[in-house]
């Protein structure tokens, strides 16, 4: 039985292949206020490079400091074109001596096929790792204790702990995600709920996500944004003393001359009909746009939190969905600083 067939036995409704909900959003996010979810994560799709120089490959491919990057370690990361405007963005971590790439899983066949021309002659292979190893996230106010319940111990963030049977991968605001087989998984997803855990859909992760200011790039966002206005400076997403990549001129022109009008917010606006692409206004503008929506979920306490790229000069003037007269946006705190 492939994961997805466990899934919808295990009463999971699949939206499409990507999405998947159990329950209602509601109790899915109670639940995430007061205990633990456990989510499918179909949003997202691995990349996997392996190979004796895909260190190297990838040094002169991505934004972050491949070379840092240890069997233990995760990080941010993001792909761009030459102009740095960012084609897609990663969660990077290994398994041995191989690389997986989290990436948004609508975007995978067409940047794994891309970064694939760029191989030729380099000592590494991309393939597609999705039918070997699946994900789920772990999130909520138990979630670090039910990790230590599984597993014995629970990783700090962006620390990586592999275990016999699965690879647990923390991340900020006490949240974990799992990579093992879908043989595996099951097994694994029986003792979570076993252990307190709710099954929770795709909606309750990305409103995660955006809580812990995580930029990803989806088909509504590509070659949006450079990388310093998804914030991926802060989150060690961009490293400025690694040498080039695609884009790297662009970055580094933006980092150190100061053109940065832009930046990732999270705020919340009355209102469901929020969608990732959509523009934001605000009044000094004129009617022209001020900024776009990254991504975006329902929150426990009605309407939707979101992260928005914004001008930086808009935020004190106020933004609003749709036009300038449309649903006002309330600034939200990140986890990090903006300054």
């Amino acid at each position: 039985m492939d994961w997805n067939q466990f899934l919808l036995q295990a009463g999971a409704q699949i939206e499409n292949e990507h999405s998947v909900l159990f329950g209602t959003a509601e109790t899915e996010l109670a639940a995430l206020e007061t205990k633990a979810i456990c989510c499918p994560l179909l949003q997202y799709g691995l990349i996997r490079f392996q190979g004796e120089e895909s260190q190297v490959f990838l040094q002169g491919q991505l934004s972050s400091d491949v070379r840092a990057l240890t069997l233990n370690s995760a990080q941010y990361s993001s792909y761009s074109t030459p102009k740095g405007r960012m084609q897609a963005s990663f969660l990077v971590s290994r398994q041995g001596d191989d690389y997986l790439l989290q990436i948004a899983a609508e975007l995978q066949a067409a940047i794994q096929k891309r970064l694939a021309m760029f191989v030729m002659r380099s000592k590494t292979k991309a393939s597609d790792a999705n039918a070997e190893l699946v994900q789920v996230g772990v999130a909520g106010p138990t979630a670090n204790a039910l990790i230590i319940t599984l597993f014995g111990t629970a990783p700090a963030a962006f620390e990586v702990q592999h275990h016999a049977n699965a690879s647990v991968i923390g991340l900020e605001g006490a949240r974990f995600q799992i990579i093992a087989s879908p043989a595996v998984m099951p097994s694994l997803w029986a003792q979570l709920l076993e252990n307190g855990a709710i099954p929770a859909g795709t909606a309750a992760w990305q409103l995660t996500e955006i809580r812990a200011g995580a930029p990803w790039i989806t088909a509504a966002t590509q070659e949006d944004f450079v990388p310093q206005m998804a914030n991926m400076e802060l989150i060690g997403g961009v490293s400025f003393t690694k040498g080039c990549y695609p884009g790297q001129e662009i970055v580094a022109r933006t980092q150190y001359l100061g053109k940065l009008k832009r930046r990732t917010y999270r705020m919340h606006v009355d209102s469901l009909d929020v969608q990732a692409g959509q523009d934001v206004y605000s009044p000094e503008m004129n009617g022209q746009a001020s900024g776009k929506i990254m991504l975006a979920a329902p929150a426990p306490q009605g309407g939707s939190e979101v992260l928005v790229v914004a001008q930086i000069a808009s935020v004190e003037h106020g933004l609003h969905l749709q036009d300038s007269n449309g649903p006002q946006l309330t600034p939200l705190s990140l986890p990090y600083s903006l300054n």
